[in-house]
């Protein structure tokens, strides 16, 4: 622990919720840095809130923990959990399918549930739909600052008993390569696939490659047409599409100076689908 706490959530920031949540964390330690993440996220959209987390997380120290509220079952009998990171980080959340992207790309050591009993905000035991604020803020500023051990968390699960989301798996041939929209770089409608670069050179593609790009959504074919593999924006003319290699090392597609999201109305999840060929 390094007293670096950082929390995401899909509460936004028009009301107090957030605040009551730094607020807790505060009076955990007056000395705990609590910095956001995002309070962005879709309301309810797991999925995003766990790659998120993803995108985060490894560019923090080592030890840094992480609150992540994404909870549409909050108050049912949906387990709060603590785990650690392969990378050494711990990330407070429920067992909802938040840990999917962080259990795939970088690993998951240990978990424990949180023993509420313990470690829940003094006199909110009446409160059923709050536990960003009376527990997992509660829970992880006492790990941050040190007040606990991961080992007090709680018990021990095994590691088969995460919830995780239904991925795409990453198909790599000669010259082709296929996987899912995991998410979107929302300012500027790019799409961020799960196919890494490493997977992507496997398969043959090199830059100034031209490329035959499908999309589907189920059944249907959102966008078919060819495309540039380049390695930044500006090697192709404005309003052009391109393949690129993001800020995680992985597959994107884009216009140059436009929003390919909103243009043909992506979305994100195992059930969006990219096949990128090579044009020989």
């Amino acid at each position: 622990m390094n007293n670096l706490l950082l929390l995401q959530s899909d509460f936004g920031l028009v009301d107090g919720a957030v605040a009551a949540m730094q607020g807790v964390c505060k009076l955990v330690d007056r000395d705990i840095e609590v910095y956001n993440l995002t309070h962005d996220i879709p309301p309810f959209n797991i999925w995003e809130g766990s790659y998120r987390l993803f995108q985060t997380l490894k560019f923090w120290p080592v030890g840094t923990t992480f609150v992540s509220v994404v909870d549409p079952g909050v108050g049912s009998s949906r387990q709060s959990v603590v785990c650690k990171t392969k990378c050494g980080s711990y990330i407070v959340s429920p067992n909802n399918g938040t840990l999917t992207h962080i259990n795939d790309f970088i690993g998951i050591e240990e978990i424990r549930v949180i023993d509420e009993t313990k470690h829940r905000l003094s006199g909110s035991d009446e409160s059923h739909t709050f536990h960003g604020r009376d527990v997992y803020a509660y829970t992880g500023a006492k790990l941050a600052s040190g007040k606990i051990s991961f080992e007090q968390v709680g018990e021990k699960i095994d590691l088969k008993d995460i919830v995780l989301i239904k991925t795409e798996n990453v198909i790599i041939e000669d010259g082709f390569a296929s996987g899912a929209i995991d998410v979107l770089d929302n300012r500027f409608g790019s799409l961020w696939t799960n196919i890494t670069k490493k997977q992507f050179d496997t398969a043959g593609f090199k830059y100034g490659d031209k490329i035959h790009m499908t999309i589907t959504n189920g059944e249907r074919i959102v966008f078919q047409n060819i495309i540039r593999y380049e390695i930044s924006f500006s090697n192709v003319a404005i309003g052009e599409t391109l393949a690129y290699i993001n800020s995680l090392v992985m597959v994107g597609i884009a216009i140059n100076q436009g929003n390919f999201a909103d243009a043909y109305r992506v979305g994100t999840g195992a059930d969006w689908k990219i096949e990128l060929k090579k044009i020989l």
